[in-house]
């Protein structure tokens, strides 16, 4: 009578707390793009103090944070808060969306400073405009933990403008946020934006400012890389993890 082979059993890995990336890829699906650009264009129509839509200021500040309260690119414009800011996020290339500068899919929320021109000469309100641009700017470097931004070019030193209010908001609905706040999605996601942005400065003659933003990218990458492995603290390391 054959004896039966002792029953093997499969070594079952150590589980890890951290839940793993969502199943998705780092792409705009055509809903989520929907439903975001639906987003953007209820936020442009919060009221300011004066019941006027905020995006029908023909002149202004924007500014983009990221999904960690980041600031990452600070914008004016004389043509229109709405028209401009939809531009960069709605597929209508801009400079910084076509350098591979700006990455739409980063944005997570707005800040916008309507200022109100109109009276001024035309000359005298751009002035104003790029003081208002430079104050901005300034004030988000402060804010941000690297002490920089994405802007190829910052603005030009200015005296410095007394802001008016400003509103902010997020502009990605609730039932993408958490998919796109994920950080291996994020991390995928700006390093390719690296790769395409190191493959425009390896094709053509560029300015230093497009080099310093590339080390800004690579920075930002490595911190959101390091904050990631964090998660993992105390797990175990298995070789055979990655075969």
């Amino acid at each position: 009578m054959r004896g039966k082979s002792p029953r093997k059993t499969k070594r079952r890995p150590q589980a890890s707390a951290e839940p793993p990336a969502p199943k998705i890829e780092p792409v705009q699906l055509a809903g989520d793009v929907d439903a975001i650009r639906k987003h953007i264009r209820s936020f442009l129509q919060t009221k300011d103090q004066n019941g006027n839509a905020i995006g029908s200021s023909a002149f202004g500040i924007y500014a983009f944070y990221d999904y960690d309260g980041e600031p990452i690119y600070v914008g004016k414009t004389y043509e229109g808060l709405s028209s401009r800011i939809g531009r960069h996020l709605t597929n209508q290339r801009t400079d910084a969306v076509a350098m591979n500068v700006l990455d739409p899919f980063e944005v997570a929320e707005i800040r916008v400073w309507p200022l109100d021109f109109t009276r001024l000469p035309e000359k005298e309100g751009r002035e104003s405009l790029s003081q208002a641009e430079y104050t901005v700017f300034q004030k988000l470097l402060r804010e941000s933990k690297l002490n920089a931004v994405l802007n190829e070019k910052p603005p030009a030193r200015t005296a410095i403008f007394k802001l008016p209010k400003d509103y902010r908001g997020r502009i990605i609905p609730d039932e993408i946020y958490p998919n796109r706040k994920h950080p291996d999605i994020r991390i995928a996601r700006r390093a390719n934006t690296i790769a395409s942005l190191a493959r425009v400065i390896s094709e053509r003659k560029v300015s230093k400012g497009l080099r310093k933003t590339l080390l800004t990218q690579a920075r930002r990458l490595e911190k959101l890389a390091a904050e990631r492995l964090k998660d993992f603290a105390g797990a175990h390391d298995e070789e055979s993890e990655i075969e």
